[in-house]
């Protein structure tokens, strides 16, 4: 079975009021194992909770005295205009929250003026997505066939996507001892539209003390990917490349001296390296290594409105969503989604205003304080 085991009601979501009560909604309808696989991170979850706690640990000064009556969320993202400094992340099987799945949460995208990214592990197919009138970009895995991958990109572009992010940071999935003791596998129905065979793989074989999903990916995935292979993506497609799953200063510096037109500085929300540095706390010294020769976005924790600002403040061009826009799928589909993406909207404009910023460029001026 896919999907939650019902809906919250539409009244239900009007009463909530923040993206954690819309998880607690998702949480009550999906089963056990759906859920884990969604909130859990890899080992003992250390950077999981980490995450957390850094954004938190973010202190904004604001200012005063400034018109703020008509402050603005909308941004430049990868050279095209939304309406929210904001995309949504690159998320694996989202059928398994929703029957729908990606085509729902990418027309709740669409209407909030973000982009939508595509995942290479969509149950959905990119043409699809598309379809929907999202702005769409492409998140590539650096598969083990040379042809799979190149004929991805193409599919990509001939799809209309505006962009491709190679996520960088998963030679293998982590361990997620939440996935492993659940024995997680996808239901029959729920497969990687973008990946051959169409039918059941390894990702469909239930064991106890393993995960299917990631016996599915490390049979998929080409673990030796190397900075020859971003110069080999870079000379493969005009659109802009944007590189996932950056944390370390010098790794940004050669990033950008490749070419790359942007980074997002992540972690995989606490789902690879356990013990990795929090996003927001590696965001400051990337965008000092970056430069402005290339657009940095971060992951990786971001709940709210005033953690969009946080992000913003240190100095980045905007975030990916995650988390709470599959909670919010996983409690109404497209109309939960959307919840989730308006509540976190008028969370902007209140911090920003709040905080004397008119624009983004504003927030991207204002000074910060690090709790100890």
């Amino acid at each position: 079975m896919t999907g939650p085991d019902r809906e919250a009601s539409a009244r239900e979501l009007k009463a909530a009021v923040t993206a954690d009560d819309v998880e607690r909604l998702a949480r009550r309808v999906l089963p056990c194992a759906v859920r884990d696989f969604v909130a859990g991170g890899s080992g003992t979850e250390t950077t999981l909770a980490a995450n957390r706690r850094a954004l938190d640990r973010v202190h904004l000064v604001p200012r005063v005295l400034r018109d703020v009556s008509r402050a603005s969320t909308a941004a430049s993202l990868l050279g095209s205009d939304a309406l929210l400094p904001a995309a949504v992340a690159p998320v694996a099987y989202q059928r398994l929250l929703h029957p729908e799945g990606e085509l729902a949460l990418a027309r709740a995208a669409a209407a909030h003026g973000v982009p939508f990214t595509v995942s290479t592990l969509s149950s959905r197919p990119v043409e699809e997505i598309a379809a929907t009138g999202a702005m769409t970009w492409f998140q590539l895995y650096w598969l083990r066939d040379p042809g799979e991958r190149r004929a991805l990109v193409r599919r990509a572009e001939d799809a209309g996507c505006a962009a491709v992010l190679l996520t960088v940071d998963v030679p293998w999935m982590a361990r997620r001892p939440r996935d492993v003791r659940n024995g997680f596998a996808l239901p029959p129905d729920v497969t990687a539209a973008h990946l051959a065979p169409r039918g059941p793989s390894r990702a469909h074989d239930a064991s106890r003390g393993g995960s299917a999903v990631a016996a599915h990916t490390a049979q998929a995935f080409a673990p030796a990917v190397t900075w020859r292979d971003v110069a080999e993506l870079r000379s493969l497609t005009r659109l802009p490349l944007v590189l996932k799953g950056v944390l370390a200063a010098e790794d940004a510096a050669r990033a950008a001296d490749l070419g790359v037109d942007g980074l997002v500085v992540s972690n995989h929300g606490g789902r690879q390296l356990d013990g990795a540095v929090p996003a927001v706390d590696a965001l400051a010294d990337v965008v000092a290594a970056a430069a402005g020769r290339c657009a940095v976005l971060m992951d990786s924790g971001v709940r709210s409105g005033t953690d969009v600002l946080r992000a913003l403040a240190l100095g980045a061009d905007g975030v990916l969503l995650g988390r709470p826009l599959l909670w919010g799928l996983a409690a109404g589909g497209e109309a939960g989604a959307r919840h989730v993406l308006g509540l976190l909207a008028r969370e902007l404009r209140d911090a920003l205003g709040l905080a004397g910023c008119a624009d983004i460029a504003a927030a991207r001026r204002l000074e910060t304080v690090r709790a100890p």
